[in-house]
């Protein structure tokens, strides 16, 4: 197997605000409603904890972020990837649920700063002023599906592998110094 690599090499831009690709990061989409018998053990198995509605919990180099009502995004290391997966099928052995690998399929980036809220701003229909620390929104980055949330001093944001060029370009586009919001 090929070492893993970001989509950008991870590409980096100072303006008002830094941005930067990280990664590669490990990606597991679990489709599961929170119903579902020992669902919390497995997340517990992991060293994460259920999310709530439109929050992400982030557990030192893992995170667990509540997706839709029954689909939740697990971000590891790239290397824990396969076994995460067995440990969810473990855990969920017999109980409705699927759990995928999407971590090539992914790319993200961070956004960090005083103002890295206003690049968040200028690119999705979200009211920032509102968004809590460790609250996830999936919603869309200009033109392109995306989720982000809010811990630190920034932001972090996941969109498909296939539109990160396009992502990186946005996202510095609205970092660009000079193009503060008054």
């Amino acid at each position: 197997m090929a070492d893993p690599v970001a989509p950008w090499g991870n590409a980096q831009f100072d303006g008002f605000a830094k941005v930067a690709e990280i990664g590669p990061l490990g990606m597991i989409t679990l489709r599961a409603k929170r119903d579902v018998a020992g669902l919390e053990q497995a997340f517990a198995a992991l060293g994460l904890t259920l999310p709530d509605p439109r929050r992400i919990v982030i557990a030192g180099d893992k995170a667990a972020g509540w997706m839709s009502p029954d689909e939740y995004l697990l971000v590891m290391p790239y290397a824990a990837v396969n076994d995460a997966l067995a440990s969810l099928a473990a855990s969920l052995a017999g109980q409705h649920h699927l759990a995928a690998n999407v971590s090539d399929a992914r790319a993200v980036f961070r956004i960090e700063g005083d103002k890295a809220d206003q690049v968040i701003r200028k690119i999705a229909p979200v009211d920032v002023d509102t968004m809590a620390e460790g609250e996830l929104r999936r919603s869309r980055a200009a033109q392109v599906a995306a989720a982000f949330w809010k811990d630190g001093q920034g932001y972090t944001l996941v969109c498909f592998r296939s539109v990160a060029g396009y992502m990186m370009g946005l996202l510095s586009h609205s970092a660009q110094p000079g193009s503060e919001l008054v």
